[in-house]
């Protein structure tokens, strides 16, 4: 293997002049080239990037994940002949696959401080003359993610490229499929071709995402979640001689399971360990009859409304587009939708209202919500009883808890079941347990009178995972009505009431 050739010097399709969209405008932009027994490629991709490139990029970083066979000696090679000081290769003693080597990589740009990320394969793959293409839209604010895609006809289109047919088909197919799910319009979601916004990259959760090849679709998943701004740019299609290490079928599968498995999270049917952090633990209960449904009938309009263990706020952004005033309470750090309350007061509600006078400061309220947060608490009375003081004259407080003489609950412990989940009835964070009844009788021993009552109607459309919307929901939700209106006890799901000080 020769050297010989100078880093960026001989590559195709190089205009003379320098193309202005490889300027870094000030950002330190890193290549990330991923390599896996790529001795007959690697130095080819190398000295194909174009001259412009290298001198407006920080750092080409190998990273060879444990080839066989010389890539990491002939990177060490190119490197001594290249005489580059921008050129550093790794290599990892075990290999990590294609999503582990990209997640090393991304986190050795972060923790040098870069900006932005080329990801780069070392197979030849993808045409390095035209990385600069990537990057120019992230380094001038237009993106926070490009995509290469092979699918613009800007370069003849994949056929043409030799792409094979079954190749495009199945692309074709699932690209549609993955628009349809995430309410984008890519032409392309499975070309590896990519640059990041390292800023972007810094807020996604890499701990339990795959370390094989349909990692770039977990990648595009989150970012459009967490409302990144995705764009793309056309790339030329090649395929060579060289292995493909990518099982056509099986990669078809895992990324329809990446988007069967995230749909379900962020539905909050099944929580799984990938997409963790987009469960919402108490969506917002869209069907009829439910306890969202009361409560937004119960609160009404333009009302001072203290949300006792918001959560998230998916509730009180709900009552603020009804003309409401929010304050809410809860421990959590951040709330995604902070935005919609008027103030947000992070406490250990375990420890009751007393400690928050200051920050509240005084204010009465209208409405004060205790939604599904009585059962986390080892004295729910407490909190029931401090709440008094934050009431306005005419003020009431709206109460849910979970029954726990609910149907299901009641066959589970038939069958000798009593399993904790992530959510429902059963969470296992909860410390309290109440019937109607019991419920009733706390509410009264802390000098409560109940104005209001009812039972929910079980969620079934989020056990399934459909919309509220769903025809057979809207008649499965009105035949719960029916049989928990004549038997509340049995099939109601949580017991509500609204409530004034004796």
């Amino acid at each position: 293997m020769s050297f010989s050739t100078a880093v960026g010097k001989s590559a195709p399709f190089r205009t003379p002049e320098a193309d202005p969209r490889a300027f870094n405008h000030g950002q330190r932009i890193g290549i990330l080239v991923v390599a896996y027994n790529a001795v007959t490629t690697l130095a080819k991709v190398l000295k194909r990037i174009p001259q412009d490139a290298w001198d407006n990029v920080s750092e080409v970083a190998v990273l060879d994940d444990a080839s066989q066979d010389s890539t990491y000696e002939l990177a060490l090679g190119f490197k001594s002949v290249s005489q580059t000081d921008k050129l550093h290769v790794v290599r990892h003693p075990e290999n990590l696959g294609y999503g582990g080597n990209q997640k090393a990589g991304y986190d050795y740009f972060l923790r040098k401080g870069f900006d932005v990320v080329v990801l780069l394969h070392g197979d030849g793959q993808y045409a390095p003359e035209i990385l600069s293409h990537l990057y120019h839209l992230i380094v001038t604010g237009q993106a926070d993610a490009v995509f290469g895609s092979r699918m613009m006809k800007e370069y003849g289109g994949p056929l043409k490229g030799g792409m094979p047919l079954y190749k495009y088909a199945g692309n074709r197919i699932l690209t549609a499929m993955e628009n349809r799910a995430f309410g984008l319009n890519l032409t392309e979601y499975h070309s590896g071709y990519r640059a990041y916004s390292l800023h972007a990259l810094k807020q996604i959760d890499f701990t339990h995402m795959t370390n094989d090849f349909h990692f770039d679709t977990e990648i595009i998943i989150k970012l459009q979640h967490q409302g990144f701004r995705i764009r793309e740019v056309p790339i030329p299609t090649y395929y060579g001689r060289e292995i493909c290490y990518v099982n056509g079928m099986k990669y078809a599968w895992d990324v329809t399971r990446a988007v069967y498995r995230y749909k379900r999270t962020a539905r909050a049917v099944e929580k799984y360990p990938e997409f963790a952090e987009y469960w919402p633990h108490y969506p917002v209960k869209e069907s009829r009859y439910s306890s969202h449904s009361y409560l937004r009938e119960w609160v009404g309009s333009r009302q001072q409304v203290l949300d006792i263990g918001c959560g998230d706020g998916f509730q009180a952004a709900e009552l603020a587009k009804m003309g409401n005033e929010v304050t809410g309470i809860d421990l959590v750090e951040q709330p995604r939708n902070l935005e919609a309350m008027r103030q947000y007061v992070r406490a250990d509600l375990s420890q009751g209202l007393e400690p928050l006078g200051a920050e509240l400061s005084g204010r009465r309220f209208d409405k004060i919500l205790l939604m599904d947060i009585l059962e986390h608490l080892p004295q729910p009375e407490r909190i029931l009883r401090q709440a008094r003081e934050l009431l306005s004259p005419k003020g009431q407080l709206i109460v849910s808890v979970p029954n726990i003489a609910n149907l299901t609950m009641r066959l589970g412990l038939l069958l000798g079941r009593f399993n904790y989940t992530d959510r429902g009835i059963l969470d296992r964070t909860h410390l309290r347990f109440f019937t109607r009844k019991t419920a009733r009788r706390m509410i009264e021993q802390c000098g409560y009178r109940i104005v209001r009552e009812t039972m929910t109607v079980m969620p079934v459309e989020l056990k399934l995972g459909l919309s509220a919307k769903n025809p057979l929901m809207q008649v499965a939700n009105a035949l719960l009505h029916v049989l928990t209106r004549m038997m509340p006890g049995l099939f109601g799901y949580q017991a509500m009431f609204v409530i004034r000080p004796e």
